[in-house]
């Protein structure tokens, strides 16, 4: 099912994906994570996937950050200058250029850079897509103050801060000067409800910017209130797709 509202321009059109895994620490068995995934993301617009552990969500995610290579299909994604290219086939360089500067990556997880303190991960972000040192500095510490990560804490080196405050910087690194498509994977979940608000805010405010996201929730109060659709997942097949509360009353 290929589904994209007719007034948003699509920024990610996922056509026909499908991956499989080969598992040579279990005698070669095969795993099919992807079956043949139709996905549509316009500009502005909020697409979370839903189903339960193993339904392929994750690895959808991975496939278009290109973190995993596709078995089949096309992801294509029109970038900044209008132009649409098909992430399966580009080459590293390229990838990461793409990376750098117009889509974004959040999991659970902030992969910390050598020697980095907290202030200059999030900001050296902002210099990668494109912001100027004034303009990155200050752009980091409003992010990092958004997400309510203390000033003492900014020189920090990430391996000193607690899970939860990890996972906010990730948020604010992952949001700076906003990519043109967005993905994330759990990004509340080690988070307590004070500071949970808080990234909700952050990330609902991207949508004002025209940013294409698609996330992964397992919390349905976050899918509600962020979402503008929600595609459903199910053994690598997309199973419903559609507005929040009429898929989610569903499942």
């Amino acid at each position: 099912m290929l589904f994209a509202p007719s007034k948003l321009t699509p920024v990610l059109e996922v056509r026909g994906l499908r991956k499989s895994f080969t598992l040579h620490n279990r005698g070669g068995q095969f795993i099919r994570g992807l079956s043949g995934v139709d996905i549509t993301v316009g500009e502005g617009e909020h697409v979370a996937l839903a189903g339960t552990s193993g339904a392929g969500k994750s690895s959808l995610l991975k496939c278009v950050y290109r973190t995993y290579l596709s078995s089949a299909g096309q992801i294509l994604f029109r970038n900044s200058d209008g132009q649409q290219v098909d992430l399966t086939v580009m080459d590293e360089r390229a990838i990461a250029d793409l990376r750098d500067r117009e889509i974004g990556y959040v999991s659970q997880f902030l992969r910390a850079e050598p020697r980095r303190t907290t202030f200059d991960i999030v900001r050296r972000a902002g210099n990668r897509r494109g912001m100027t040192g004034s303009a990155a500095f200050d752009a980091a510490a409003q992010a990092l103050r958004e997400l309510r990560i203390p000033e003492s804490l900014w020189s920090s080196f990430p391996s000193v801060l607690s899970g939860g405050e990890r996972q906010r910087v990730n948020i604010a690194k992952g949001t700076i000067a906003a990519p043109r498509l967005l993905l994330l994977d759990e990004p509340v979940s080690a988070l307590d409800p004070e500071n949970r608000e808080a990234v909700l805010a952050r990330i609902a405010g991207l949508r004002a910017n025209n940013v294409a996201l698609l996330s992964v929730f397992h919390d349905l109060d976050a899918m509600r209130r962020l979402a503008t659709r929600v595609v459903m997942l199910r053994e690598g097949l997309v199973t419903d797709n559609g507005a929040p509360e009429d898929v989610l009353a569903l499942h």
